[in-house]
């Protein structure tokens, strides 16, 4: 039994510091974000929220600089005034910021706050387990290799997430009269809106896709998609 006692505090440690990110994460959401009263993106929202068959979505501007979308732990959808100053400068359309709301819904229907939590606990007791094993034979250097092969299994589960948010979105978009048009032109703008070089990194290190591997796995959802005639 007691060998196996770091790897439970390492599983009751990463849950309590999950619940404590997510907290700290709403606060500061609460005092830094408003609601979205912009008429264009509200009448994009109502058609998203008709094709769920909601009464309305509610999205919040959160005021920070970076270019960004996020779903809060509690589902609350929001985006940054970053890109929302993108939007009025005319940079990105009303329907491509659309396609950034649905996304982020996909997270929020297809359970991805909650997957993280138990994926976050995990990986946790994961890399204490991996550091006490390779201990025994790299000392010293073990708990630097379990680091990081937590770290490449992360990332690849965080790219499985977006994937299926990507696929959710292009399904609402389409049912909505949008299209995936929108989806994937921002895509194309989005290393530049963000100033991220993610040709740079190794795609096995990203915690997103590719954008030409985004655009091909909406494109093959497409062709599935298509009746054939």
């Amino acid at each position: 039994m007691l060998k196996f006692t770091p790897i439970l505090l390492a599983v009751l440690y990463g849950l309590a510091m999950y619940r404590f990110s997510a907290w700290r994460t709403g606060k500061e959401l609460d005092t830094k974000s408003t609601e979205l009263a912009d008429p264009r993106l509200r009448e994009l929202m109502s058609r998203l929220a008709k094709a769920l068959d909601l009464p309305r979505i509610r999205v919040h501007i959160y005021e920070i600089a970076p270019v960004n979308g996020l779903a809060a732990p509690d589902g609350r959808i929001f985006i940054t005034r970053g890109f929302y100053d993108r939007y009025r400068a005319g940079e990105v359309t009303g329907e491509e910021m659309a396609t950034v709301i649905a996304h982020e819904l996909g997270h929020v229907a297809l359970g991805h706050s909650r997957r993280r939590m138990i994926d976050f606990t995990g990986q946790n007791a994961l890399r204490t387990a991996l550091a006490m094993m390779l201990n025994r034979f790299l000392p010293g250097v073990g708990v630097w290799v379990a680091n990081g092969l937590i770290s490449l299994l992360a990332a690849r589960l965080s790219r499985k997430d977006e994937y299926e948010a990507d696929a959710y979105a292009s399904a609402l978009l389409v049912k909505a009269g949008i299209g995936t048009g929108p989806q994937k032109s921002l895509f194309q703008k989005l290393e530049h809106l963000t100033g991220a070089n993610g040709a740079a990194t190794p795609a096995w290190l990203l915690s997103h896709p590719k954008t030409a591997e985004r655009i091909a796995a909406i494109e093959a959802n497409e062709a599935r998609w298509t009746p054939v005639s």
